[in-house]
Formats: structure tokens, sequence, C-alpha cells
């Protein structure tokens, strides 16, 4: 039976930090526009978008708006005499631009088109080249869905004339100048057209598959010891320059059975991702000390004191001596503790750092053969948390134990002070309770998104309720 005053400690500690923490999800993944423009540029790549570049019908587009406008028909045919084939030889896709919209929940992509088109002409043996530098800019919003949560979706995909310069690559005979300049003339109103009518679902199909990654990757199973961690989207969200995909969880047990939910919706906002930095992943509290739970259960330690610990057992023996002689004399080889955890470790977050809190509840026997302890005591313990990465894994331990409180719960010998042995409990909790949950820690929790995302190695930080990682800056 839980004795009330136990959680004193836990509470303390906790209460203040956790209703700060709440409202707010239980884990975002804050998407920099480094790592959008990056993950865009290489789904367009995997959408072959330059060879869409390098096929756009220049000689069919330029007749069908010529068509249309009487006073250009005539032009054309009389330019189109000159050309025996025209084409885009080849095209870039230049570094793009992810940034803020003047309207809330919007960004803003442009991504740089760097082209050069020829065309032969019986005129000269050799092909008429020239520069065509063009912008296609498109918006990515987000969207609210009346059977899901809010989405992000790209719109508004367009090709402005504004954004075009056509230049001549080399300057000819003044016949055949004359006719590449009538040629541009013709395209500067009809390529912002095609490239839009070609490229821009490309676009659109490649952003999908860029958001549908960063989901997959934001969902993937995290594997614990035991059980695994399972996000999900709760909403997605723009923020200054960033993507952010709030998520809610849920805990596994061995056997896939759901032990605990985080489901909180966005009461208000986190802090973005720091300093320009590509990427953050903030965790809260609340999920992080769920984690932790999974690990490190609340269990009963039975160690057998001469054999583990002799020199702390031989401690313990003159703290009992000092109390009553006659119960010391009664301390066999086999003598017994036993280590009740009450709570698992409590991490609290701060912006100094991190501690946890237990509570444990320690009975001392004589041998391994007494049913009846000499003494039961409550124990409020804290733990320095010391967080680090190794590689794509996020691994903690617990140092520096310190016994808040020790309270005398059952006694068959005499009542006393338990403060008498607090150096020797410390000894005693160090070497077993603090070993045993550490080595159950030592696996620690995969980063997977870490490598996904093209970076080695993370940095953690703590602020007041939550734990981040972001990538590290050497």
């Amino acid at each position: 039976m839980a004795i009330p005053w136990i959680f004193t400690l836990l509470y303390g500690l906790l209460g203040a930090t956790l209703v700060q923490a709440d409202p707010q999800p239980p884990a975002v993944l804050n998407l920099g526009p480094e790592v959008i423009r990056e993950h865009l540029a290489q789904a367009l790549e995997k959408h072959h978008a330059t060879a869409i570049l390098q096929q756009l019908p220049l000689l069919s587009a330029m007749r069908d708006r010529s068509g249309n406008i009487p006073m250009l028909e005539s032009l054309m045919r009389t330019i189109l005499r000159y050309i025996v084939w025209m084409k885009v030889t080849s095209a870039n896709i230049l570094q793009l631009v992810v940034e803020p919209s003047t309207y809330d929940q919007e960004l803003v992509v442009r991504i740089p088109l760097d082209m050069v088109a020829g065309l032969n002409t019986p005129l000269i043996k050799s092909i008429v080249e020239f520069q065509m530098n063009t912008e296609i800019q498109a918006l990515i919003r987000v969207e609210k869905s009346k059977s899901g949560p809010a989405h992000l979706n790209l719109s508004d995909c367009s090709s402005s004339e504004s954004t075009l310069s056509l230049s001549l690559l080399r300057k000819l005979s003044f016949v055949v100048n004359s006719l590449a300049n009538n040629v541009m003339n013709l395209l500067l109103p009809t390529l912002p057209q095609i490239v839009k009518s070609h490229l821009c679902p490309v676009i659109h199909q490649a952003f999908e598959d860029m958001y549908e990654s960063f989901l997959k990757l934001a969902t993937a199973p995290t594997p614990l010891s035991p059980g695994a961690l399972e996000l999900s989207l709760l909403s997605s969200a723009i923020q200054d320059s960033n993507i952010r995909l709030n998520l809610k969880a849920k805990l596994l047990d061995s056997k896939a059975r759901v032990t605990n939910w985080f489901n909180s919706s966005v009461a208000s906002l986190m802090e973005t991702t720091p300093d320009g930095l590509p990427f953050s992943l903030v965790v809260r509290q609340d999920l992080v000390n769920a984690i932790v739970t999974t690990m490190v259960p609340k269990e009963e330690l039975v160690i057998l004191l001469k054999f583990v610990i002799p020199d702390v057992a031989r401690q313990l023996q003159m703290n009992i001596k000092e109390i009553n002689a006659e119960a010391a004399d009664k301390l066999g080889p086999t003598q017994m503790l036993k280590i009740f955890t009450r709570t698992s470790p409590q991490i609290v977050l701060d912006e100094g750092g991190a501690t946890a809190a237990q509570n444990v509840v320690l009975e001392v026997f004589p041998t391994n053969t007494d049913v009846r302890p000499f003494f039961t005591l409550g124990i409020e313990a804290s733990y320095e948390v010391l967080f680090f990465m190794e590689g794509n894994r996020l691994r903690l331990n617990f140092n520096n134990i310190s016994i808040e409180r020790i309270k005398l719960m059952v006694s068959d010998i005499k009542l006393f002070d338990p403060e008498v042995m607090k150096d020797t409990l410390i000894k005693v909790l160090e070497s077993t309770l603090l070993t045993n949950e550490n080595g159950k820690l030592r696996i620690g929790v995969p980063i997977s998104m870490l490598k996904a995302l093209g970076y080695e190695k993370a940095e953690w930080s703590v602020s007041k309720g939550f734990l981040k990682f972001t990538p590290a800056s050497s």
C-alpha cells in the first residue's frame, strides 16, 4: 500500500513543470527550409524534372499560341521556314528558395530554372543557342480536413513572364541574329505557360512524395527494450519558415498491446527550429517519462549483501549495532536486503539540466530465510540525469544519487532515526538500484530520422518540460 508521504518529493518536483507541458503536443518535428528545399530537390530529381524540361515542345507551343493571334500567324509561318528543329539542349534546376509568405500558415517555394535552347537553320551550319532563365513559384498551405488531421498541400504553381529572361549566347550574322530575336520574342509570352503545364504537375507530385516521406519518417515505430513507441500525426502546421509536424504517441508493451496514450491537441506553440538549424525533434517531458517507465518498470530487487557488496554490508551492520547491538549480532552471512521501487524514475527537465525522482521501500532481513524484516524504510531519492548520443541512439544514465528524505515505516528492533544510516543507504542504492536501472537503459532509444534527414550526429538540450534534438554543429 502506498503511503501518502512517499509521493511528496515526486509531486513537488514534477507538478509545476507538468502543468506547463501538458497543453503542448507530445512530440513535434520541426523541418527548416534547408531540409525542405533539399528533399524537394531530391524528389524533383527522382521525377526526372530536368528531363521533362529538355522535352518541352517549344515549336508546337509557339505554333499553338500564334494560331490564336492572327497577327502572329503570318510571322510564325515566315519564321518556321527558316527553322529545321528547335529544342532545349540543357536544363538545370538551381537551388530552391523556401521562405515565409505574407500570409499565416503559408510558405513560398521558388524554383529557378536555367535552360539553354538551340535551333537549327539552313542559313548557317552551326546551332543557334540562347539562354532561358525563369522561375516557378508555388505555395505550401495548411488545409484542414473534416475526417483527419490538418495536412499540407502545394498549390498556385505558376511561372510568370516577369521572371523570364532570354539572351542569345553568341552573335552570328545580322539575318540569323534577327531570326533568333524574333524566336525569343515569340517565346517570351509562351514559355511561362508551357513550363507551368509540363512542370507544375511534377512539382506537385514531388511535394506529395516529400511530405509523405516526412510523415513516414516521423511516424516510424521506435523499438524500446521492451516494447515500442509509435508516433502518428496530430496536425500539420507552418511556423515562420518551418514545416511543423505535431505528433501524438502511444507506447506498446512486448506483446504490442497499448499501455499508454498521448493524444493532447495543440494549445500553444513551442519554440521553432533555433538559429536556422535544419530540423529539431522536441519531446514533451511526460512522454520522456513514459518511455523511461517502459524501459525501467517498477520492480523488486533482492540482494544478499555480504556476497554482492561486502564492504557496504559491514557498514550497515555497524549502523544497526548503534541502534541495537543484539539485532546486529543476528545478521548472518546471508543477510538480505529487498528494494521495492514504488515508482519508476520520474525525470524533470529544466533549463539547468535534468534530474530524476524515485520512491523506494527498503527492507533489511537478518538472513535469507527470515520472513520478517528488522525494519522497513521509505526513501525519497533523486539523481542527476545525463543524456548523451552514441551514433543514432539516445542514451541516458543516472548519477550522483542523493536521499532527500528517509521515513521509518516499520521497525522490529526499536524506534530509531534512520538518518544515522543515510550514507550507507546511498552506497546501497548506488551499488544496486542505480546499477540495475542504468543497465536497463544502456540499450538507448534509436533516433532513426537523424540519418534519414542526412545528418550523422545530433545534440540534445533541455528546456522547461521538453527534451530537444538538433543536428550537431560539427
